[in-house]
């Protein structure tokens, strides 16, 4: 595979950085991001047909508030 070397600041590198998991390369994160991946829009079009407990809405609400706290790190997948 032919690559290319870029020059990015550092503010820019550490944005990427925080969104890099373990094993994970620079380039994968770039692809993962302006792939055209899945968006929330498209969770919340799926989650208009399924149907979720309360339990399982209170999983996630719990889910985001932990994140809200801890907002420069990725979560670990």
């Amino acid at each position: 595979m032919a690559v290319k070397t870029v020059t990015i600041d550092m503010e820019a590198y550490d944005l990427l950085s925080r969104h890099k998991r373990e094993g994970q390369s620079f380039s994968q994160v770039i692809k993962e991001h302006f792939s055209g991946a899945k968006k929330g829009r498209d969770l919340m079009a799926v989650l208009r047909e399924v149907s979720l407990s309360e339990e399982a809405l209170d999983a996630v609400e719990a889910q985001v508030k932990g994140r809200e706290a801890h907002r420069a790190k990725a979560p670990a997948l």
